[in-house]
Parts: C-alpha cells; structure tokens; sequence
C-alpha cells in the first residue's frame, strides 16, 4: 500500500536548487521519512539521476552510527563526491548528527549539493527549527493524511471511510493496522511514549502531569474559546491544582512548537481587526486528540470542524475565526448588541472564504442560524456552509453555497464552486 503524497513532493521539487536546506517537518510518523527516502528519491532517479549521485544516510540506523560525527561525515560525502555534477544529500534523523546545524551549513558551501533533511526528536519537532539554519533553511511542511489521501487507499466507501477516519484521524501507519483495538492502542502509546516524552525533555518540565491534564483539557474541548487564565480556573476548579496563567500559556507554546496543536486568532470582520483572546485550538490530528479521551468524547461536530480546519491548512490557505458584530433592535425599542461567530475565515492572495461548518442543517431555523453570521458581513466574498448530512451542492437566493462534508473534503477545489 502506497498513498501518494503529491502535494509535499511538489513543494521538494519546487525547491530543488535553490541554494537552503530543505527542512521537511511534522509530527512523528506523519511520513517525512517515507517521503524523502522513497517518493523524492524515485523522482530523482526518474528524472535520470545516477543513483551514486543521491547519498542517502539515515542516522538512527546503527550501519551509519560512525558518521554522526562531524568530520567523519564531512569526509565520506567528500569521498563520494567525485565529479562536478549536482549531489543529492539526503539525511534522515538529522537531530542525531553531533553539531547538526555546523555540519549542514558547512555542506552548503558545497556548489554542487542539494541538501534535505528530516528528523523528529525533541528538537526537531520544533517549529522554530529553522532559525538553527540563520536563515538558510526552506521549511517543508507535512501534515496528516487528509481525507482524500487516506480514501485513496481505503477499502470501503466513503461513508464507513468517514467513520474510521474522524475516529482514528490521518497517520499512515494507522491505516496498517486492523482492529479498532490495535488502531487505538498505536495513537495512545504513540502520544504518551514519543510526543510527550520529546516535548518534556526538550522543555525540562517538571511537572509532567499538569501538561498531560492541560492537553486533556484541550481535546475535552476542541474548537472552542479559551485563553490560560481561563484554562487555569479550570484547572483549580476541576483539579484543585493551582497552576498560573503564564505555566499555562508556557505548555500551550510547547505544544504548537510541537505542532500537535493550532491556536487560532479570532478576526473581526467589520473592525478588521485581530482579537488577540481568547483563542481556539484544534489539534494536528484529529485522531491524536481522540485517543487522548480514550475514544469516549467523540462529539463528531467538534471532529468535524477540527478536520475542516486542517483541510483549509493543508491546502495553503491563511484562516482565522470570525467574529461579527450587530446591533438589534428589541421589543422594547432600545438595540443591543450582538456578537455572531464565523467559523473560519479564510484568506490566499486576494482570495477569502467565510465558512460555517454545521453538522445538520435539519429545518429552516437551523439554517437560518447558520447564515446570519454570514449575511452580516457585508462583502462579496463567498459564503460557505459545510454539512455533515446529505446536501446538495448549491447557491441559495442569499448567494450562500451549501455543501456536503464530502464535497468539501474530496475535491480540491471544492471552494472554486
């Protein structure tokens, strides 16, 4: 079994040449690894790319262990590059390298090397890996497997395929396993015994089970407004642990340095201006933040807007959640003001979409629920609800589309329509 994973190969070959280490990061087995080492490597020789010309070296496999020190390495990539052609440096778990950040830019003094690296320990999980680069390197994200990804490869139709993946989310090697108890019991050891363990010793934290509770928190309540001082409260309320707002805000910077979870700003659309609490924070994937609930609290609502957010993510675009203000008038005469929430507000170029994912749109007060943040926005960009229950694609008398969660996730240019 093989998923494509075209978009991210694309962005390598875009790079290819361009003078930076081209840095692919993610989560751990989100397939970085797979996709240097297999899918990029086959392009080059595709490409007609002698094989001696791509120098592969895998540094947590104990055949390269001599060469994770700098001049050792150095030295055998000089004694391979033999000719004026262009080298290909392929290094996998960089992070194991002694002096890493020395060694790579040294290498890229070398006029003939294209050089890429992955890795995924403590330090490489972090986003700010490029820094470590002063500025010479070309970050390559890679996310989850979206839901046209894992449908490529899934045995069974799209609505069973919906089942399994809001449940068990989008790593790869997920989709290997069989049973539900062998998918669950993968996700939950994988976030206790690899991301937790990295992010606790990358940050010397202490306390290690105020950060387990803060995540369970999190997932308790996906896509939903929070800020540290509120997560504190809850905290001292639920747990009876007191823990301030700046350890809280501490864990939560942690976390998306890690890029298991997302914060998002909420934008005023008519102020046109950022709010900058409280936040929403979804999670890298969705399965990740299910097994953290042991499989118990799976609204498929909430699920279902955390996807539709990291679909937006996937596909390039800037999103925000949207706030519009509105003053109504009351039985009394006097106006009040009201405040209705836009989903996502998503931005590329000169592009925007505002978004409104609702899991059922049963009669026509529930719709028109759904629209009135949308139709007091007073632009003439598109305006979208995504709907988990059967709905027909199409634009309604307020220029609204209405769209299948289907629709929406199975079609890349789904928001074209």
């Amino acid at each position: 079994m093989e998923i494509s994973r075209d978009k991210y190969l694309q962005e390598l070959i875009d790079r290819k040449h361009n003078g930076l280490v081209k840095v692919v990061t993610g989560i751990r087995r989100v397939g970085k690894s797979y996709l240097l080492f297999n899918l990029y490597y086959r392009y080059l020789i595709n490409q007609g790319v002698d094989a001696d010309h791509i120098i592969r070296i895998a540094f947590d496999d104990r055949r390269f262990a001599e060469l994770k020190y700098p001049d050792a390495l150095i030295h055998h990539i000089d004694s391979l590059m033999t000719d004026s052609k262009m080298y290909y440096l392929l290094f996998d778990e960089v992070q194991e390298l002694d002096s890493f950040e020395s060694v790579l830019n040294s290498l890229l003094y070398l006029e003939n090397a294209d050089i890429y690296v992955t890795g995924s320990n403590s330090r490489f999980l972090s986003k700010d890996i490029l820094t470590e680069f002063r500025g010479r390197g070309d970050e390559v994200h890679l996310y989850p497997l979206t839901f046209a990804e894992f449908m490529s490869v899934y045995d069974g139709d799209k609505y069973e395929g919906w089942n399994e993946y809001y449940t068990f989310g989008g790593l790869p090697m997920v989709l290997k396993r069989k049973t539900w108890q062998q998918k669950s019991e993968y996700l939950s050891q994988l976030f206790t015994e690899t991301y937790l363990k990295d992010i606790i010793a990358r940050n010397n934290i202490k306390h290690a089970g105020e950060l387990d509770t803060l995540i369970t928190v999190l997932a308790s309540a996906v896509g939903s407004l929070t800020n540290p001082k509120r997560i504190s409260d809850t905290f001292k309320t639920e747990t009876s642990s007191s823990i301030s707002p700046a350890t809280v805000k501490s864990y939560l910077d942690y976390l998306e340095d890690a890029f298991l979870i997302k914060g998002v700003q909420r934008y005023d659309v008519k102020g046109r201006r950022y709010i900058t609490t409280p936040l929403k924070y979804y999670f890298e994937d969705v399965g990740l933040r299910n097994a953290r609930l042991n499989f118990r609290q799976q609204e498929e609502n909430h699920i279902m807007e955390n996807i539709i957010y990291n679909e937006l993510r996937k596909r390039g675009y800037n999103v925000d959640v949207g706030v519009v203000d509105k003053q109504e008038k009351q039985a009394d005469g006097k106006y009040v003001r009201k405040q209705y929430e836009v989903d996502f507000i998503v931005n590329q170029r000169s592009l925007r979409y505002y978004i409104q994912s609702a899991f059922s749109l049963p009669d026509d007060e529930k719709v028109r629920q759904e629209k009135m943040s949308l139709l007091n926005i007073d632009d003439s960009f598109k305006k979208i609800i995504v709907v988990k229950g059967p709905a027909m694609l199409k634009r309604d008398y307020d220029g609204v589309v209405t769209m299948s969660i289907f629709d929406f996730l199975l079609n890349e240019n789904s928001l074209d329509f």
